[in-house]
């Protein structure tokens, strides 16, 4: 055993544990000791592969971590099932020790896994799910070759859709993006890992028409995906005219000069919130997708949008917020303990984009199968655990009740629309039968006037035209 390494008990005596088992073994410098597997058949009790005996079964890890003083766990199960990681964790919690997880299969049928690569247990596999699965050769065959452009390359969202498609070897790609520090992130991560792709970094803001113009007309992008948005609820209660110059004039913008330059596909990414809208930001981005349908009904472009859930680990999300306040030892806040959420990954969010885009006809809006809501408060004290804590104990959580804007459950399908499958199972369009555009023309002639202040109480006013149940949350 190496002096200062931790023994480690590895959970799964397959293929995937011998190859775990032979890469510790191997490596005489590394962090781990292993000591042997536990694994639930029977028949490889007391065997002895690969060089460490099986020791036992799952049941059994809290007595072998005393005995053999135990500092971490590795789970060499592909594609654990979430209720053997949710097993887990609470067993690792118990003791005291970490627990980590392989990467994916193919990198271990490929002989590709390293030490660096085994990672913690994340919250993105606590997701009770099957993860989603592209059309890759589809996919392919639509964006070889082809001009993508991005807007708000440098957010979460953004910079996953320009990692993928930068497999799918696009003849170009242009990271579009107000803010220089991320669209350098991007293109450096890019570059590193994909170095021949023409990569075209444009600084520029979605509410600036005439660089809009200059950009799109200078590069004639085929496929336009449009991520950049304002997208903090509270904030946007707070400053509804930058909501909407933002999200709806922006939006506006960069689906005009997408049409006049010829762009085969927009895809728009919209979000849950847009669905019987109780927030500025939500309402924002109603107010955006029935634009975009409505640009739709002209020849040429065809105008999409994706709704999404809440993306685990985005800037402002609840998961970075968890992890820095345990970090500090807590407490944990939680607006209320009913608040659910439909959660997904930014990998899943980005592939959602990728399939709606490449297979579009004209019109929809996307949703993806998120299965089960998830509680706010059962994320939360997963999370404690997964960094070896006990909820409640070590890291209290606490109420602050719920922000201005927020609901407690949220929706991807509104009253009136009705659910239809498309080409991938996990993705769905809906529809409404009744569209009465006339509402957001008026919206968009009245915020383009040149006298228009874009007060608040103006802007609430023209949502409220709109969606007349709509109302403005602020906190007294």
């Amino acid at each position: 055993m190496v002096v200062n390494a931790d023994p480690v008990l590895i959970v799964g005596a397959g293929v995937a544990g011998g190859v775990v088992a032979d890469i510790l073994n191997q490596n005489i410098s590394n962090e781990y000791a292993p000591v042997g597997f536990v694994d639930d058949d029977t028949d490889k009790q007391g065997l002895v592969l690969h060089g460490l005996p099986v020791l036992g079964t799952r049941r059994e890890i809290p007595e072998l971590v005393s005995r053999y003083d135990v500092r971490q766990i590795i789970i060499a199960i592909p594609s654990a099932p979430v209720r053997v990681i949710y097993s887990l964790v609470d067993i690792c919690q118990q003791s005291k020790v970490r627990l980590k997880i392989l990467p994916r299969f193919y990198d271990v049928i490929t002989g590709k896994v390293k030490t660096s690569q085994i990672r913690a247990v994340e919250v993105n596999d606590l997701l009770d799910r099957e993860p989603v699965s592209l059309n890759v050769e589809l996919i392919a065959g639509f964006l070889k070759g082809q001009v993508v452009l991005v807007t708000g390359a440098g957010g979460t969202i953004g910079s996953e859709l320009c990692r993928q498609m930068a497999g799918f070897a696009p003849g170009r790609l242009i990271l579009l993006g107000r803010g220089e520090s991320s669209i350098y992130t991007t293109e450096l991560g890019l570059k590193e890992q994909f170095p021949h792709l023409e990569i075209c970094p444009v600084i520029g803001d979605i509410r600036d028409l005439a660089r809009m113009r200059r950009v799109f007309h200078e590069h004639r992008p085929r496929f336009v995906f449009h991520t950049a948005a304002h997208k903090h609820v509270p904030y946007m209660e707070l400053c509804p005219d930058e909501a909407i110059k933002n999200n709806i004039l922006g939006t506006k913008n960069v689906a005009e000069v997408a049409y006049s330059a010829g762009t085969g596909t927009f895809v728009l990414v919209s979000s849950d919130k847009a669905v019987n809208p109780s927030s500025v930001m939500g309402a924002t981005k109603r107010v955006a997708e029935m634009m975009v349908q409505n640009m739709n009904r002209r020849d040429g472009t065809r105008f999409v949008a994706v709704r999404f859930g809440n993306v685990l680990g985005s800037r402002g999300s609840v998961v970075p917020l968890f992890t820095r306040q345990i970090s500090r030892g807590g407490p944990v806040t939680i607006t209320h303990p009913e608040m659910v959420r439909y959660f997904m990954t930014s990998t899943e969010a980005a592939q959602l984009v990728i399939q709606a885009g490449v297979q579009a006809r004209g019109g929809e809006i996307f949703i993806l199968d998120m299965g089960r809501p998830v509680k706010v408060l059962e994320l939360a004290r997963k999370l404690i655990q997964l960094s070896g804590f006990a909820p409640d104990k070590d890291i209290p959580v606490i109420f602050t009740g719920i922000r201005p804007g927020e609901k407690l459950v949220e929706q991807l399908v509104g009253e009136e629309e009705t659910i239809h499958p498309t080409f991938h199972r996990r993705i769905f369009t809906v529809t409404k039968l009744d569209h009465d555009y006339a509402p957001v023309e008026r919206l968009l002639q009245k915020i383009e006037e040149p006298g228009f202040s874009f007060n608040d109480s103006e802007v609430i006013a023209l949502l409220q035209r709109v969606f007349p149940h709509f109302k403005q949350q602020r906190r007294e």
